[in-house]
């Protein structure tokens, strides 16, 4: 062969090389679809929320976003495949919206989380009861005596009932609750803005030494910090709660739903929720250490994630836990994490 001929075919199986490689680099890069988690507006939902973006993101390499809302407006956004995961499912006050979705093949539970909590509607400071012992029941509300002691000026002179906030599914539970329990004429229903707005007016008040009544679940900060005691109500029972709800709270059941899809879409992130077991006594070490610090969300999740992972490594696979640590020794924070 003359050496212009090897000339010839050396260019052109340069260019067949330059070819190839130009078409591998422009093929397209695989990407994982964005898991968007249900951004509910409460505190120890938004802890898990935020751990669970962590491990998501920087473990398994998916993108995240966090959709902000109340309760039942996000549940229907996971029902209608808006959101992929909801890491709180408070049972019995979701119940009936619950089993209607579940039925209809809309969500699937697939791990469960900070259950246990007590809650009620009708909670009062200790020291408001130990200086009224007789003052013991729900029932006792309708006495004149105990309405004007939780009477303020925007009452007429019936008892000051803080009820939960706007969009959490509690919130027409109590309402329910006051109806039937006969209350309505002697309770004034006082919807707070927020958990914040209802934990910083029971501070001040438990502060000042003033009565207050109203709802309160074990994973509030009032409730962890401040000695407060429920009037007492009928024992809970499934008929009841089926039908008037004049009776107590059960403890919760807190499920993690997803939407269908996600079991085939991204069946590794299913199996670190099956396997998640972040409990009430956790999440109560990151709220009390958040109020002790004055820390944000933000900070209390690093603060959990950098001390505890003997407890996450065992929801994720040997290769995430290296991923995720490595993350955290960097300072790293998921990009979908939403600003506070």
């Amino acid at each position: 062969m003359g050496i212009q001929r090897r000339l010839r075919v050396l260019l052109a199986a340069l260019v067949a090389a330059f070819i190839i490689a130009g078409c591998a680099q422009a093929a397209p890069v695989a990407t994982k679809e964005t898991i968007v988690f249900s951004d509910l507006n409460w505190d120890s939902v938004r802890v898990q929320t935020r751990i669970a973006q962590y491990i998501v993101e920087k473990g398994y390499g998916y993108p995240t976003r966090a959709l902000p809302g109340p309760t039942l407006p996000l549940f229907e956004s996971l029902r209608r495949g808006d959101s992929h995961v909801s890491m709180e499912i408070w049972l019995p006050n979701m119940s009936e919206v619950w089993e209607e979705a579940q039925a209809a093949g809309q969500v699937v539970a697939v791990g469960e989380s900070v259950s246990g909590i007590q809650q009620s509607a009708f909670m009062i400071p200790a020291y408001i009861q130990e200086a009224h012992p007789e003052l013991d029941s729900v029932a006792d509300l309708k006495e004149e005596q105990y309405q004007k002691l939780f009477a303020t000026e925007e009452t007429d002179g019936k008892a000051r009932l803080v009820t939960c906030p706007p969009g959490w599914a509690c919130e027409p539970v109590n309402a329910e609750k006051v109806a039937s329990y006969g209350l309505a004429d002697h309770v004034h229903v006082v919807v707070p803005a927020s958990e914040t707005a209802l934990n910083d007016e029971v501070f001040a008040r438990y502060a000042a030494g003033d009565p207050w009544l109203g709802y309160l679940s074990g994973d509030m900060p009032a409730a962890l910090k401040l000695d407060m005691v429920p009037l007492a109500e009928p024992a809970y029972s499934d008929e009841c709660w089926a039908t008037t709800k004049a009776c107590a709270y059960e403890p919760v059941t807190s499920l993690i739903a997803a939407g269908p899809a996600l079991l085939t879409d991204a069946p590794e992130i299913v199996a670190v929720l099956g396997k998640w077991d972040f409990t009430l006594e956790r999440y109560k070490q990151v709220a009390i250490w958040r109020l002790d610090n004055a820390a944000g969300i933000d900070e209390a999740v690093l603060w959990w994630l950098n001390h505890n992972a003997d407890v996450w490594s065992q929801w994720v696979t040997p290769e995430a836990a290296a991923a995720i640590q490595a993350a955290l020794d960097a300072g790293e924070t998921p990009a979908g994490w939403p600003a506070e």
